[in-house]
């Protein structure tokens, strides 16, 4: 999973990232001292799960995710105990009240991890079962539906509200966000390789230093996906 820890108290941080880099199943992002940072990171980063402050100046913890629109998992982490319901009432997966040990952090990652994992196993079924059921999309563009198989489809590029869809023969641009467009694929043969790129993955023609080559085109690997990337080639035959 990768995490994040938010929080305006530095020594605070560095405890974080040290309990969370001896964890095997987290991959520490960064730290931010404020919320702004947070909002930042999760734009431009994929982000699981969230060390969260509440107490912090300007934004606390509570608003901050209020207004996170997609929101990773989140462990609220505060020396503060009078703020524990209205945490729960967010649905956090759990509330470490400062100064808490590494067998404490511990428990509550474990159970972060058992949510995680729990959900992609319901995303990976609801996927395949749209591949059993669908061999194409159908996705607005030119003021119409234009339908595209999926095995035409050799990757897509995400542009700013507009996805670009490279096909075989031609290039779609549709009004639709790289998520809700990630959701339509089935992720048995599709993967987000970086915010800005999904790939077929029996497309790709070769991988060079974190980069993978489908028809002449160079396409990044970023930093958040490459752990989800390798591990999955592991088991494709190219």
């Amino acid at each position: 999973m990768n995490c994040i820890a938010v929080d305006d108290e530095p020594l605070a941080l560095n405890l974080i990232e040290d309990f969370a880099k001896k964890v095997p199943f987290l991959n520490y992002v960064k730290s931010c001292k404020n919320a702004f940072e947070a909002i930042d990171t999760i734009q431009k980063e994929k982000i699981d799960l969230i060390f969260l402050d509440i107490n912090m100046p300007d934004i606390t913890g509570i608003d901050l995710i209020k207004n996170i629109e997609q929101k990773p998992l989140v462990i609220f982490t505060t020396a503060y105990s009078e703020y524990a319901i209205e945490g729960f009432e967010l649905s956090a997966v759990d509330y470490l009240i400062k100064p808490f040990l590494f067998e404490r952090f511990f428990k509550a990652v474990n159970k972060a991890y058992e949510y995680y994992s729990l959900k992609n196993k319901r995303n990976l079924t609801i996927s395949e079962e749209k591949t059993h059921t669908n061999d194409y999309i159908f996705v607005k563009a030119d003021y119409s539906s234009v339908k595209i198989y999926l095995k035409d489809i050799l990757y897509l590029e995400g542009l700013k509200d507009y996805v670009k869809i490279h096909t075989k023969e031609k290039k779609i641009l549709t009004l639709i966000t790289m998520k809700k467009i990630e959701e339509k694929l089935p992720s048995t043969n599709f993967i987000r390789v970086h915010r800005s790129f999904i790939v077929a993955l029996d497309k790709i023609e070769s991988i060079q230093r974190n980069r993978i080559i489908i028809q002449e085109k160079w396409i990044p690997i970023g930093n958040s996906y490459k752990t989800d990337f390798y591990n999955r080639i592991e088991d494709v035959n190219i």
